[in-house]
């Protein structure tokens, strides 16, 4: 595995932050006998059972979003379009900070140095800023349409791409910093993001 970092197992918990690869999540767990990722694991896989999985309240987001994709490769799309996972990719001169947000409140936070912040412990804060970040990519999904190749590699130093991991595909907006900051749209979502990095730094600095 290659990317953006130069530790391949910060490169791996990047790649899965998109939830676009049953095959990487495979490698990683060690529950593959377990619900749901008996369900997600089988070589092919039944629809039922994963749409059983994507609508159901009882688990974390990312393998309802692997649930959404796999429905997706078989030709199958949920008619109700829904945001279920945000992923703001930043490149700076010395490398590429990522940050990613989930449904369920979760969150996964990479610096350009390869540090990693896993978030799994919402805060009233954290879920207020979730649930705007959410509104704000919602709003983004409605006026542009999915991707349909495969997704691109990292943005290079100085541009910034917003991806939406939506229940019917992936959806992304990317260009300059500063272009993209005073987009209407794109703006609310960058603004958000800062902030809800912010708040996770900060909720995960040692006490002076």
């Amino acid at each position: 595995m290659s990317g953006p970092y130069k530790i391949e197992g910060v490169n791996q918990i990047y790649e899965l932050l998109f939830c676009d690869d049953i095959e990487l999540y495979r490698s990683a767990s060690t529950a593959s006998g377990v619900y749901p990722w008996d369900v997600l694991f089988e070589e092919d896989a039944d629809t039922d059972k994963l749409r059983e999985v994507l609508y159901d309240t009882s688990l974390e987001t990312r393998p309802k979003i692997l649930a959404a994709r796999l429905l997706t490769e078989n030709g199958v799309v949920e008619p109700l379009r829904r945001v279920m996972g945000v992923v703001v990719e930043a490149g700076l001169p010395d490398g590429l900070d990522v940050l990613a947000a989930y449904e369920d409140g979760s969150a996964r936070y990479i610096n350009f140095t390869g540090k990693i912040i896993i978030w799994d412990t919402p805060t009233d804060e954290s879920e207020a800023l979730i649930t705007q970040l959410f509104n704000a990519g919602t709003e983004v999904v409605n006026h542009i349409g999915p991707w349909e190749g495969p997704r691109r590699p990292a943005p290079e130093s100085g541009t910034i791409r917003l991806n939406f991991l939506v229940s019917d595909g992936l959806y992304f907006g990317e260009g300059p910093f500063e272009v993209l900051q005073k987009d209407p749209m794109g703006g609310p979502v960058i603004s958000t993001a800062v902030k809800l990095m912010s708040h996770l730094i900060h909720q995960t600095e040692p006490e002076k």
